[in-house]
Formats: C-alpha cells, structure tokens, sequence
C-alpha cells in the first residue's frame, strides 16, 4: 500500500487530505512541521510528500530540497500546497524541483487525481530484458489553477459539508458551522475537539439580535459580521434567510481568500437549503 506524508501545522488541512485520501488505498502519516517532516520522511520512507509552503519552523521549499538531497529516496515525488498565489511561490518551487503545486483552496477531486498521477510516477516499471529506462526529469508546476467554488456545487444534491470543507482547506480556518436562525447545527466541518452546537447557538444569538438593530436603524436583515477575539476571529455570513455561516479563523492573513470564497458558495448554499428545507433539518 503506498505511503503518503502530509505536512501542514493545521491539524484541519491535514484532516481534510486525509478524508480525501480515504478511498484510495493509500497509508496517510502526517507531521506538523518541517523537522517533523523529516523526520517521519527518514523513518516512514513514504512513497509521496503532500507538504505546505508555509511552516512555522521552516518552509516546505527545505523540506523538498531535503527529499531531493536524500541518498536513497530523492525520487520520491513531492507536492507543495500554497495559499498563496504567485510567480513567486512557482519560481522557488521549480529551484527546489517539486513535482507539482497546488493552491490553496483546492478540491478534494483535483488532490486526488494530483495524487494518483504522482503516486503513478514512483510504481515500479515492469522489467524489461534490455535497458534500464532513464529517470524521469521532476517535472516543472502547472501554473495555478482558477479558484472556483466546488464542482459539487453544480450538481444535483449539493454537497454541504464537501462545501465546508472546502473553507477548512484553505488553512488558517479552524471550523466552519452551518446553523440555522434559530440556533441549532445543521452542518460542520473543521476541528472535531470544537463545540459546533456551541458555536451554532452563538451565530442563532448574533443573527437574532443583530437582525432586530439592523431593523430599528432601518438597515435591514443581517448579512454578514465580523468578531475579533484574543485567540482568533469569528466570521458570519447571512445563508439566505433561513441560515448562517460561522466560520472561526485563528489570523486575519487569510480572511480575503474566506471573502472570495464566501461570495461563490453562499447563493448556491441559499438555493440548497430554500430548495430542500427538509434535506438539511437539524
């Protein structure tokens, strides 16, 4: 069974590509940070590296060069994944010869075809009774792929949580709640140590009491809000009429890629739940 590292610091992405990976047959270690990376790569020899740009110790593009200088596994394809998008990241991702980049939020169908052709790159060849065939060249990163809403959204039967995940996946996001008006879950996904019946009854409260001043200063119904705490900030989105949107995010750094998102999920979100109310009762 092929062995694939996934290095992210947010145990929500990782959460996220492994439930994406789920399904393939595949045996999913994870690290948190770029010592811990190389440290699991030494020891788990994994047959492929899923590793973030960003760490807190140090950045993916050491974690790749210190694949490519192993003795024994320098072949071993690595993907990095970026939040941010530029010629930048593109450049030093060449210098560090990755195999791929992916950019931050990405699908789960994208990772997994990304995942299986790479995965495909390090099966052994069937041996021939001639000449060893040469080593394939790393080959260069795709430029960025458009970021757009989840191909699920166009689709009969909208994938809820698949949506929500897709915010997780753009990392620094903890969790994101989908509740309605009244205050209970309808839908979660993120960090499964967080209360999201808590955090469903608190964005019912916010919607309620928020909406009542926004009709006394003859503003309207509630469409959005932003709370700023110590440890992070708490994003909310008006779904429609019937629901919000609670996302819990721990730096501001990536609350416009949240914004763009938000606008390209919400009125499909809206329609779903006005759509088939009762598919999505709590």
């Amino acid at each position: 069974m092929p062995k694939v590292l996934v290095v992210d610091d947010s145990v929500s992405v990782r959460k996220v590509i492994e439930r994406a990976l789920g399904g393939r047959h595949v045996d999913v270690v994870s690290a948190g940070g770029a010592q811990e990376a190389i440290e699991r790569f030494d020891a788990d020899e994994p047959d492929l590296v899923i590793c973030d740009v960003i760490l807190p110790d140090r950045d993916g593009y050491h974690v790749c060069e210190h694949v490519r200088a192993h003795p024994r596994l320098s072949r071993v394809p690595v993907l990095l994944i970026s939040g941010i998008v530029n010629s930048t990241v593109l450049q030093r991702a060449a210098e560090v010869r990755s195999n791929d980049v992916m950019f931050k939020p990405f699908e789960a169908d994208d990772l997994v075809r990304k995942v299986d052709h790479l995965l495909a790159m390090t099966a052994p060849a069937s041996p021939t009774p001639t000449a060893t065939p040469a080593p394939a060249a790393p080959r260069a990163p795709e430029p960025p792929p458009a970021v757009t809403a989840p191909s699920t959204l166009n689709a009969p039967g909208l994938d809820v949580k698949g949506c929500l995940e897709q915010f997780v996946s753009i990392g620094g996001v903890r969790a994101v709640v989908l509740a309605d008006r009244d205050g209970f879950l309808v839908e979660a996904a993120g960090d499964p140590e967080l209360s999201t019946e808590a955090t469903a009854a608190l964005a019912g409260c916010l919607a309620e009491s928020s909406d009542g001043l926004g009709r006394e200063l003859s503003r309207g119904a509630l469409m959005g809000m932003m709370l700023e705490y110590e440890s992070g900030t708490l994003v909310l989105h008006g779904v429609g009429s019937s629901a919000m949107l609670a996302i819990l995010v721990d730096g501001t750094a990536v609350l416009g890629k949240i914004r763009y998102y938000a606008k390209k999920v919400l009125p499909e979100l809206a329609r779903a739940l006005a759509s088939d109310p009762l598919a999505y009762r709590p």
